[in-house]
């Protein structure tokens, strides 16, 4: 992916976001009253930490750009990968105003296996026989930015649309191990591209400890070499354990469809990371609304 790509990305969308903000605050100078009451859960700044169980489904197929036509490999079938592989997950929250905010999010999915396999793969320009042990990764590195506008607010409930953009890494590597006849390989193929996307996002307050909140976003399109798909939600549950310290539980999916090209290596991925994620929040910052006593 080059830099240019990703400027121009990076530059749209922080010229979508200081248009809005401006609108926002426009609004919040002529409507100063309806601005002041907001959901217990929405603060100036928010950071929130946890684990993520996700159950993983994931097919790969690498190969040569008008010569070889890689397999289709399933992970977890073909090359024994973990089903379940837990991580870390991160993110922060920060909220311009009453009703604009700014999302980053933050996962990183690294997964290896050591498989004696039942068929015969080809990866990159390799093929692998029947009975073949072989090690394998494929690792993910996923950063999120996204900007929501609340369209609808109330004193217990908001919701909005959102722009943002995925920055997806991606790699995935088949090595031959313990040849007797001496053959051994290591074939790798990764990508890095932004990944942009439109949703919808919102929240309500049950009462002054619970709330749930969410988003769902998706997009489709092509980049460069890059040709990919994204289909992203969080549903979480909010508990108040004290002011400026939460407790969430939450069901969070991750789902990408990429196609992409280096040189002559064409790779072709899709996976899906859905789970739930447990994680601790803290919030600060001093706002310019209240909440409901």
């Amino acid at each position: 992916m080059s830099r240019e790509i990703l400027t121009r990305t990076l530059t749209g969308f922080i010229g979508c976001m200081l248009l809005v903000t401006i609108c926002d605050a426009q609004d919040s100078v002529l409507n100063p009253v309806a601005k002041k009451m907001a959901p217990w859960y929405v603060e100036k700044f928010s950071l929130t930490a946890g684990f993520f169980l996700p159950a993983n489904n994931t097919d790969v197929q690498v190969g040569i750009k008008g010569s070889i036509l890689g397999t289709d490999i399933d992970l977890e079938n073909d090359l024994g990968f973990n089903k379940y592989q837990p991580t870390f997950l991160a993110d922060i929250q920060w909220r311009i105003s009453r009703k604009s905010r700014v999302m980053f999010n933050y996962y990183n999915i690294p997964r290896s296996s050591t498989h004696t396999i039942q068929k015969e793969l080809v990866f990159h320009d390799y093929t692998y026989q029947v009975n073949a042990t072989v090690s394998s990764f494929f690792n993910t590195t996923i950063y999120q930015l996204s900007y929501g506008y609340a369209i609808l607010t109330k004193p217990d409930y908001e919701v909005g649309l959102q722009l943002g953009a995925h920055l997806v890494g991606a790699s995935a590597g088949v090595s031959l191990v313990g040849s007797g006849a001496g053959v051994s390989s290591s074939n790798e193929f990764g990508f890095t591209a932004p990944l942009p996307d439109l949703g919808i996002w919102g929240g309500y307050a049950f009462g002054n400890r619970t709330a749930i909140n969410g988003y769902a976003d998706y997009l489709s399109l092509t980049i460069g070499s890059v040709t990919g798909s994204i289909f992203a939600y969080d549903l979480v549950f909010v508990y108040k354990l004290m002011d400026h310290l939460v407790t969430t539980l939450g069901l969070t999916g991750l789902n990408f469809n990429v196609s992409a090209t280096k040189k002559d290596v064409e790779g072709n991925f899709k996976w899906g990371y859905n789970g739930f994620a447990l994680g601790v929040g803290y919030s600060f910052g001093k706002k310019s609304w209240g909440h409901l006593p």
